[in-house]
């Protein structure tokens, strides 16, 4: 099988990053049927499902085909997401956070959000822009992708304009995925070539198994999948914040973090 990993599995401690997603109540709908997701946040593909808040949405969008409609809703709605489908056929509905900031008491803690996710040597940067060693800042933004597959489910997932971005490049409901999934990882309009992907698993019961991945020099990624599964896939994208950015939020550090989820079936 034509993917790199580095067969790690991480179960045993709390994670240091926190994920947002969009989990479907049903990841495949009738032809008439609803798209219907939850949006949460935490971590190791469990956590708290967050009501409907325009004031945290940058951008919320449903596409099928080349058809795209803003999501729209009413304060506090839970799910998140309650809507008609765009049409029949694979659905896509992307979903943009307004940046939020976090604050670090100590190097060690960024340090280990860092090494787990694979950012580089960042220490030496950090020091050369004169950044304190403790108390400073990160702002993020989250670019989380659903793939909800109505009636037949056919077509195909393609960029719908976010900033980094996960696109898939097998539609896991109709496709053969005996060779595994495949996804395509960008940054603005460049692939991110050699980059980690974090895979989360969950199977019907709940239980969740984490793997890491790295993409090619396409950017693609490949990963195995089992039928009758749910997926998370998570890349994060560290660099300094514009002036801008960074007067607004009095942080020193920005990251990007593309998520995308699906189902395989039974």
């Amino acid at each position: 099988m034509r993917f790199l990993s580095l067969a790690l599995i991480l179960l045993a401690t709390p994670l240091a990053a926190h994920e947002l997603w969009l989990e479907p109540l049903a990841y495949q709908v009738d032809a008439d049927g609803r798209l219907e997701a939850d949006i949460i946040n935490g971590e190791e593909f469990k956590g708290t499902k967050l009501a409907f808040l325009p004031r945290s949405i940058q951008n919320f969008v449903a596409v099928s085909g080349d058809s795209i409609e803003r999501v729209t809703g009413r304060l506090g709605d839970r799910p998140g997401l309650s809507r008609d489908a765009v049409g029949e056929g694979l659905n896509i509905v992307a979903y943009q956070t307004q940046p939020s900031t976090l604050s670090y008491k100590s190097w060690a803690k960024f340090q280990k959000f860092i090494d787990h996710k694979d950012l580089g040597d960042i220490r030496p940067v950090h020091d050369a822009r004169g950044l304190p060693e403790a108390n400073f800042k990160e702002v993020y933004t989250r670019y989380s992708k659903t793939l909800i597959g109505v009636g037949e489910s056919a077509g195909a997932d393609r960029r719908v304009g976010m900033e980094t971005e996960l696109v898939a490049l097998s539609n896991p409901y109709t496709d053969d995925l005996s060779d595994g999934m495949r996804v395509q990882l960008y940054y603005r309009n460049d692939v991110r070539a050699n980059e980690q992907i974090e895979v989360f698993e969950k199977d019907a019961s709940g239980a969740v198994t984490i793997t890491l991945y790295r993409t090619d020099d396409q950017g693609v990624g490949i990963f195995p999948v089992k039928p009758g599964h749910s997926y998370m896939v998570d890349a994060v994208v560290l660099r300094e914040p514009s002036d801008q950015l960074r007067q607004s939020s009095d942080a020193v550090w920005e990251t990007l973090w593309a998520n995308m989820t699906f189902a395989t079936p039974e």
